[in-house]
């Protein structure tokens, strides 16, 4: 579908439930929510971290959607829905007309409980992220351990930022593509230095396949929360090291200055969890919290290249200058680590 074909559905039948729908866009779907159910559409696209260009793959990653996610979640991804052209119009469901794509249906969560709008209001306490860390501990705990995988493809990962330093250059300003250069030099020394212990970690069965997005606007906080919106796309960005997917959740507090609940979150992710926090460790998790905070500047370059609205373009690239400066600060803790960087 595009975006004249989506419009065009919003304006058509979508379903009893769904009197007032409203549309969220972001870099990979369209989401529909309604009064009950949302439906989310893949667009179109490919990156170079995913493939959603034809009707077959789109329905196959619909389908991947629905299965993983049923590992964190019960009930929520319900099904997956054709949508339909009918001469001049767009329906989702039904019989009739050609099939153009695919949805997946949902049950609406409510947005004023997701994490991250709730830690704006400081209404997020050390107990709720002690819920949060031990669910992610059942859930790893019973996640497939990852045996075989190329380590080195983070360096690929992490050096693909380079890519947007003319325009975080020209943007924002020319710090921040220093910023990229240096993250970028230290990282790959890193890496280099820290191969043995990536690939002990791997053997040792610290490698699983887990969430791979976790941050608080993928988490519903209730009595127990609700984690949803786990990597569909690529299984490479999901069978990760578990102490992976625990520093993006950290960083993502640590953004917003919560560094309290990052601290709460660890500390009780590691009593209840065997994931080892020796000095080697430590350094390899600074790393990751650099590495999920140079994605999430990746990903809102994409966003802010989209968006024709100059408001919302200059919050997006607010969010990627933050998420420099986080990069930056994980590097320089990096940089000054004998452990993390002295030569073999």
């Amino acid at each position: 579908m595009n975006s004249d074909e989506i419009k065009q559905l919003l304006n058509g039948v979508i379903g009893p439930s769904c009197t007032r729908p409203k549309l969220i866009e972001t870099h990979i779907s369209w989401v529909i929510l309604c009064d009950s159910f949302a439906y989310k559409i893949k667009k179109p696209i490919q990156y170079t971290f995913l493939d959603f260009s034809s009707i077959d793959k789109r329905l196959f990653f619909c389908r991947e959607e629905i299965r993983l996610n049923w590992r964190l979640t019960f009930n929520v991804y319900l099904n997956i829905m054709e949508i339909r052209k009918q001469d001049d119009h767009i329906v989702l469901g039904g019989s009739e007309g050609d099939v153009i794509d695919y949805a997946v249906c949902m049950r609406t969560l409510d947005p004023k409980r997701q994490m991250n709008r709730l830690i704006i209001r400081n209404q997020v306490t050390l107990v709720d992220v002690q819920c949060v860390a031990a669910q992610l501990i059942r859930f790893h705990q019973k996640a497939s351990i990852i045996k075989n995988k190329e380590l080195h493809q983070i360096k690929a990962k992490f050096n693909d930022l380079l890519n947007e330093k003319d325009y975080v250059s020209k943007m924002i300003n020319t710090k921040s593509g220093e910023i990229i250069e240096t993250a970028v030099a230290i990282s790959n020394k890193f890496l280099v230095n820290n191969a043995e212990l990536m690939s002990n970690r791997l053997r040792d069965g610290f490698y699983r396949d887990v969430h791979g997005d976790l941050h608080t606007r993928n988490i519903i906080l209730l009595d127990k929360p609700i984690i949803f919106d786990c990597i569909e796309f690529n299984p490479d960005y999901r069978q990760i090291d578990i102490l992976n997917e625990v520093a993006f959740l950290c960083m993502d507090l640590e953004a917003t200055g919560r560094e309290d609940l990052s601290n709460s979150f660890l500390k009780y992710y590691v009593k209840h969890y065997p994931l080892e926090m020796g000095a080697p460790e430590t350094s390899l998790f600074v790393f990751y919290k650099a590495y999920r905070a140079n994605v999430r500047a990746k990903v809102n370059c994409l966003r802010a290249k989209e968006l024709t609205n100059q408001d919302e373009r200059k919050q997006v690239l607010n969010e990627i200058k933050k998420y420099l400066q986080l990069m930056d600060r994980y590097i320089t803790t990096l940089s000054k680590s004998k452990i993390s960087l002295s030569d073999h």
